[in-house]
């Protein structure tokens, strides 16, 4: 593992390509191991994350979310007057993105001893990268360099200045019309956003939205999209995207309808960041996601590692971040020799990868789930029950919202009586995943949830009412 650079010594031990949440956190963590670490940045040292993805986002998100909470509730629906005030959401935005300054993020760093190399890095061969031009050399290599978004090969899309994520989360007015290209998470994310400070949106998706979750969650999003004013259209694609002279941008659909805006938004997917990161020169494809173990050491090497969105295994940041804290123990592990434990979910692996991914979708309603849909489960050939209930019945989630809809459902592999998955629809769910979350990853039989009391008058009480569903095992 120390590389090969014959009588010399690397400049590092460990050299992390990219400075967002995971990247921050692979250094951070081989740092506290008595590494010596730098980070590579060519742009805002924080990434993705903290300036153009999910703290912008929610704040764009948050203040609409609040607003028609208290709309619906008796007594303090008639305390409310007005729509949000726009210019006010997007200033509490920018304060959550730093004003796109990340003077914060370099302090943090000089504190932690990690050093900043500025610059696009690139790998040059085994241990060794440039950063615009200066050659470095450590005994590990951690490529953090996240994801970028997939921009579709639809005629004259390119050409009409589309927003991407970035765009769409940084954009300082309010578009009067606004059309969003896809029906997954920040598609219907933004929606919401965009709508919720006054813009009038048209949602067009191949397919039914939110796809990959329980099928009520694309339901009850799409209707609750449709009573805060949007155009939501399902089973259509675009067919072509053009921009007139005053700015006005056409979208021809192939069911043969049209829908004019002053802005696209186009979601649609992301590719890894390896096109221009010299993997090449390590026998790797530039533009793939690269494969690794549960250490996140990429496949056919004993020194490069790739932590986070770019090795494809969950596009998210906390788990990119539970990723990197692996990572991060695991190189100092192998480098000081103090003995690598990599058994299932051990201190050197990202065993929740394959099992315990929990996200949310923080339209309105909120998406919660982690682990696996019944759908995966069945695929996956599990034994599985699954039980639905109705939020609307428990009596705490009534207290939230008068008229409270949503739903949630438990999917159980029934040979080790342990849930496998669980998703949560409706206001205010986001806080109950972490419950669900535990009770996977530490494998709970279902008749010791049995006595896990939840709390009364609480949502948290369709933890109760999905167990009496499914029944004493």
């Amino acid at each position: 593992m120390t590389g090969d650079f014959g009588a010399n010594t690397p400049d590092y031990d460990l050299i992390v390509i990219g400075a967002g949440p995971v990247g921050e956190n692979v250094a951070d963590y081989a740092v506290k191991r008595g590494l010596r670490v730098a980070i590579v940045e060519s742009e805002l040292v924080g990434g993705e994350c903290s300036y153009w993805a999910c703290m912008p986002s929610k704040a764009l998100l948050r203040s609409g979310h609040a607003l028609r909470a208290v709309e619906r509730l008796a007594g303090a629906r008639q305390a409310v007057s007005g729509a949000l005030d726009a210019p006010a959401v997007l200033a509490r935005r920018t304060a959550f993105a730093s004003d796109w300054k990340d003077d914060g993020q370099v302090e943090w760093l000089e504190s932690a001893g990690i050093d900043l190399l500025r610059g696009r890095g690139r790998l040059t061969g085994r241990g060794a990268i440039e950063v615009d031009g200066r050659g470095y050399t450590a005994a590990a290599v951690a490529i953090a360099t996240g994801s970028l978004p997939v921009l579709p090969d639809i005629p004259g899309l390119a050409d009409a200045a589309p927003w991407g994520t970035r765009e769409a989360t940084s954009a300082t007015a309010v578009p009067p019309r606004l059309a969003v290209v896809g029906g997954g998470v920040p598609g219907t994310e933004l929606a919401t956003a965009w709508a919720s400070l006054g813009s009038q949106v048209t949602l067009v998706a191949r397919g039914a939205l939110l796809d990959r979750e329980e099928p009520f969650a694309g339901e009850l999003v799409a209707e609750s999209l449709r009573a805060l004013g949007v155009d939501v259209r399902l089973g259509v694609r675009p067919l072509r995207v053009d921009r007139d002279t005053t700015g006005v941008v056409t979208t021809e659909l192939s069911d043969g309808t049209t829908v004019l805006a002053d802005e696209i938004l186009v979601a649609t997917g992301r590719r890894p960041a390896t096109l221009d990161l010299g993997v090449e020169s390590v026998g790797l494809v530039p533009g793939e996601w690269l494969s690794v173990d549960d250490t996140l050491l990429v496949d056919g090497t004993d020194w490069l590692y790739a932590v986070g969105d770019v090795n494809g295994r969950a596009l998210l940041t906390h788990q990119g971040k539970c990723q990197a804290r692996a990572a991060g123990e695991a190189i100092a592990a192998r480098l000081t020799g103090t003995g690598l434990r990599a058994d299932a979910w051990g201190e050197h692996v990202a065993t929740a990868d394959h099992a315990a991914v929990p996200h949310v979708v923080f339209t309105d309603p909120e998406v919660a789930r982690v682990g696996l849909t019944e759908a995966d489960a069945r695929a996956k050939g599990l034994d599985v029950r699954a039980v639905e209930y109705d939020l609307g019945w428990v009596a705490g989630a009534k207290l939230h919202a008068d008229g409270y809809s949503g739903r949630a459902k438990l999917v159980v592999d029934e040979s080790r009586s342990v849930v496998v998955g669980a998703t949560f629809v409706g206001q205010d769910v986001a806080e109950l995943l972490h419950s669900a979350t535990v009770a996977i990853v530490g494998e709970v039989p279902i008749a010791r949830l049995w006595h896990a009391v939840p709390a009364y008058p609480t949502i948290s009480e369709i933890w109760l009412r999905l167990l009496e569903t499914y029944g004493r095992p």
